[in-house]
């Protein structure tokens, strides 16, 4: 049986999104653990907690850890070596196989992204840019009295466009897994795991929260207390997009596609613009579908109404990989993030403005949920029975792989340049409050 629970003890934004419009997102480094602890002991009754609100706050803030930054505010290493060794080594060390390769090479990734400085993360989401403003002019005040002693090494600002879409002109967020700690008035089908004869159930919250109930029944391996309970890991990656390419790339493919140019970005993503997924409208977008998830890939093993090599189908196979999704179930993440840079109008050459997504997910385990998708879903095709082929929006493209979209005949896209970079990111520990409050005091002690 999962535990209560206890909303007050969970950081906001793990268990739904905020909704909010616009967001900063800063990196900030300790070089007194005693500062840093100070900091965070200022900071900590002013985050975030996911309590329920009759009243949706202006703004939040939200606090999470990189490994360095346990180091720099004084856990003791017997403390730290029992959190995960992916968290521990870093984003950074594990960038080859995440195929974080050439223009994504560390080496070329923005300062205080990944390269040690970055110790905490605090995460601020506005209803608009006045409340994001002012909770950010807060923030800069208590920083400041710190002195030398802590200091922001990266600042990036996001926003939602106005098309309410990301960048290449996709809605996105559609398929977060519903827990089984969520309020039962909360939709959930598609959104959970696939059961026998075409139902749906919600998914274990030990697979995101550290401290309950997984999938197979465990709970899930977690630091030594106070930090494994009601904590999550977080990933974060600065991605960006090259919008005019990928139009481009789009046009000269679509030449030679009988269905034209949108049905072709829709075989791509396996969801037209607007949402609605090709699985419950293959042939058009339906106004009436545009955020449905109530969907399986079993009646289309042969990928001619959603490719096999779709986006969400690679991102989500749900049952594609077979046996009523319990193959997928245990590699679910909670995706949250915001686009960042100005929108590139339709037709408009390319400004080479820095503009992309900020991707942020949680997963109780980095290595089995985030790492599974991103290198053996995205980077390879042989999970999906597709050889060498990666995902053609967000794939390493160091192999030779394309993108097949099945039909008669089929219709290959070649690869080309990427079209999604990784400027930067971390592996990080989002504590409870309870958590939070003990890095605070300096618990635990040498």
């Amino acid at each position: 049986m999962n535990r209560v629970i206890e909303r007050d003890d969970i950081q906001g934004g793990v268990l739904r999104g905020y909704g909010h419009n616009v967001a900063a997102y800063w990196f900030v480094s300790v070089d007194d653990p005693r500062a840093g602890r100070r900091l965070l002991g200022v900071l900590a009754d002013q985050v975030q907690s996911a309590r329920e609100w009759t009243q949706k706050p202006s703004s939040m803030l939200n606090i999470a850890v990189s490994a360095a930054g346990l180091s720099a505010l004084g856990v003791p290493e017997k403390v730290r070596t029992t959190f995960a060794p992916e968290f521990l080594g870093g984003m950074r060390a594990r960038a080859e196989r995440l195929g974080d390769v050439g223009p994504a090479d560390p080496a070329r990734w923005e300062p205080g992204l990944g390269d040690g400085r970055g110790h905490v993360l605090l995460m601020v989401h506005a209803a608009d840019r006045a409340a994001l403003s002012n909770r950010v002019g807060q923030l800069h005040d208590v920083i400041d009295d710190f002195g030398d002693a802590v200091s922001v090494v990266h600042e990036q600002p996001a926003t939602s466009l106005h098309t309410q879409r990301e960048h290449f002109g996709f809605g996105d967020g559609f398929a977060q897994p519903a827990l089984d700690c969520e309020p039962e008035k909360a939709p959930y089908r598609g959104l959970g795991v696939p059961t026998a004869r075409g139902g749906w159930r919600r998914l274990k919250t030990g697979e995101i929260l550290l401290g309950h109930e997984d999938e197979d029944g465990e709970l899930p391996a977690a630091p030594a207390p106070p930090f494994g309970y009601n904590s999550t890991y977080l990933v974060y990656r600065k991605l960006h997009q090259n919008v005019a390419t990928f139009r481009e790339a789009l046009r000269t493919a679509a030449d030679g596609y009988p269905g034209g140019l949108q049905k072709l970005a829709a075989k791509i993503v396996g969801r037209w613009p607007d949402g609605t997924p090709l699985m419950l409208s293959p042939d058009a977008p339906d106004e009436r579908l545009h955020k449905a998830n109530d969907f399986r890939y079993a009646d289309d093993r042969d990928g001619r109404r959603c490719p096999l090599g779709a986006h969400i189908r690679r991102a989500n196979p749900r049952d594609a990989l077979g046996h009523d999704g319990q193959l997928t179930m245990r590699h679910r993440i909670m995706r949250r993030g915001m686009p960042y840079g100005p929108e590139l109008p339709d037709g408009a050459p390319d400004d080479r403005a820095d503009r992309g997504l900020i991707f942020i997910c949680f997963a109780a385990d980095i290595a089995r949920q985030f790492e599974t998708i991103q290198v053996q879903w995205l980077n390879d095709g042989n999970a999906f029975q597709l050889g060498n082929d990666t995902d053609y929006l967000l794939g390493d493209h160091r192999s030779a792989g394309k993108m097949t979209v099945q039909g008669d005949p089929p219709y290959f896209l070649a690869p080309l340049e990427p079209f999604v970079t990784c400027r930067g990111g971390e592996y990080l520990y989002l504590p409870s409050m309870t958590g939070l409050r003990a890095l605070g005091r300096g618990e635990p002690a040498h």
